[in-house]
């Protein structure tokens, strides 16, 4: 990090000179950017954005027109301590995206890295969204919710609190999440629901015919074949239990708190 002067800074910004701008870093009009608050290097800051405290933003991210970052959470459990938004690198912010710090002390909202957050997204308390992420525009993601790498979330999703998305997963526009859903898969309606194996994008990130077809299978066994949870996962870590993404699967069901989404009934 260098000092604020080394960047190039709209003449009506207002930086505060505790924060902390890196290298070629472009900070556009009517932006404010208030104290402890870090910038990486290459950063592309457009105009009216608002940053408040506690923000931390990795190198090459791009944050476009009056997105706000690190507001309080909306949650009545907040009562003013000290936490933060954590952002990595090479992240695409577009307008009117909101991001809120977490609630509890010194814990952290979380963005990875090479994420798409869409336009009039918002992010909320305590989430965690990893890497290479897609949320389209007005996603709507609660308190404490995690979504793994390579998910897409449809455009004005709604995502309850506490609520997991599985890794290469895709969410139908409009959507209604209030359970669990497993990687690898598509999922769509209010609630949603499993559709099955997300195999374009599977395809797309060059995953094997062979482990596509295991997947495939996978699948039927834990929503076609009127087993149980239990009685799916005994199934799939005997029959698949080398297979990495089965692995993933298994475990991802065994740390569900919520419960995972499951197919509608006929």
């Amino acid at each position: 990090m260098v000092n604020t002067i080394m960047s190039l800074i709209h003449p009506s910004a207002i930086v505060s000179c505790e924060a902390q701008i890196g290298e070629n870093t472009k900070i556009g009009p009517f932006v404010v950017i208030e104290g402890n608050v870090k910038i990486g290097n290459d950063c592309f800051i457009g105009p009216m954005v608002h940053i408040k405290e506690n923000v931390e933003i990795g190198d090459n991210c791009r944050i476009y027109t009056s997105a706000v970052i690190g507001n309080p959470p909306q949650d009545l459990k907040y009562k003013g301590e000290s936490s933060f938004a954590r952002i990595g690198k090479n992240n695409t912010i577009r307008e009117f995206v909101t991001i809120n710090t977490a609630t509890g002390e010194n814990q952290s909202t979380i963005i990875g890295d090479n994420n798409l957050l869409m336009a009039y997204v918002h992010i909320a308390h305590n989430c965690i969204i990893k890497n290479n992420c897609v949320i389209a525009n007005a996603a709507t993601i609660a308190g404490h919710v995690f979504i793994d790498d390579y998910a897409i979330i449809g455009g004005l999703v709604g995502i309850h609190q506490f609520s997991r998305i599985g890794k290469h997963s895709i969410i139908g526009g409009c959507s209604k999440i209030t359970k669990d859903i497993i990687p690898f898969i598509t999922a769509d309606g209010r609630p949603a629901r499993p559709c099955g194996i997300n195999i374009f994008g599977l395809k797309r990130r060059n995953f094997p015919e062979e482990t596509i077809s295991i997947l495939n299978e996978a699948y039927r066994t834990i929503f076609r074949k009127n087993l149980t949870t239990q009685e799916s996962i005994r199934i799939l870590s005997t029959e698949f239990s080398g297979i990495p993404e089965i692995r993933e699967i298994i475990e991802f069901i065994n740390l569900s708190e919520r419960g995972i989404a499951r197919e509608r009934l006929t």
